[in-house]
């Protein structure tokens, strides 16, 4: 097991039971950028760093007809997603595979290459390899296909006090925004043929990232 797999599953062992009911509070912006998915029939949807499968659910209840596939470093947070999944009684619709954001094999995980959609929902901030995983993110896409992030931003229109706790508290799940990711994303498309846009939400709070690879 790799030294991330294991301070992830040191981290989650417990966390992980009040994980939905605790970060549904400031985990903001998740529930929007599903909905711009929209993915269509047939559609391969990857989740990196799906936790407790949360995201996975919402997405198979509102794309019916997509296939879903989730991706984790933590076994225990994986545990709690296969639990989550049985209870919506999904698993026909969603495989979860453990493995590592910077480096995996979705064709031997999944049976599968490319997704037309991946997701990536407030992981980058706690990925220390996160560059490396947003480029195996850009790699995954199926021609056509598209890449949706959200993430902590650099809160830089809110007050200085609200930043400053917000690091603190942040700082105590080895939460570390990326304030780079734009700058990042503008480098992976032009060394991987993408279009990125990205926006800021809630006055810096959150930012949001789209990157679409060209169809053919």
């Amino acid at each position: 097991m790799s030294e991330a797999a294991v301070l992830m599953d040191r981290m989650y062992r417990r966390q992980r039971h009040i994980y939905d009911a605790t970060r549904k509070f400031y985990l903001l912006g998740r529930d929007a950028t599903i909905a711009e998915l929209g993915a269509r029939p047939g559609d391969g949807v990857l989740e990196i760093g799906c936790g407790t499968g949360r995201n996975l659910v919402r997405i198979a209840r509102r794309f019916p007809e997509a296939r879903l596939f989730g991706l984790d470093v933590s076994n225990e947070m994986l545990a709690s997603a296969r639990a989550a999944i049985a209870r919506a009684r999904l698993e026909t619709r969603i495989r979860v595979a453990q493995g590592d954001a910077a480096s995996f094999d979705a064709a031997r995980l999944f049976g599968r290459p490319h997704f037309e959609r991946v997701m990536i929902s407030y992981a980058l901030s706690m990925i220390p390899a996160w560059r490396e995983a947003l480029a195996e993110a850009v790699d995954a896409l199926a021609p056509g296909g598209s890449l949706h992030i959200v993430d902590f931003g650099d809160c830089a229109g809110l007050p200085a006090p609200f930043r400053a706790a917000l690091s603190r508290w942040l700082a105590v799940f080895d939460v570390t925004p990326r304030a780079d990711l734009p700058a990042e994303l503008a480098a992976l498309a032009r060394s991987r043929d993408v279009r990125c846009e990205t926006r800021s939400l809630l006055r810096g709070y959150a930012i949001q990232a789209v990157a679409r690879k060209p169809a053919g």
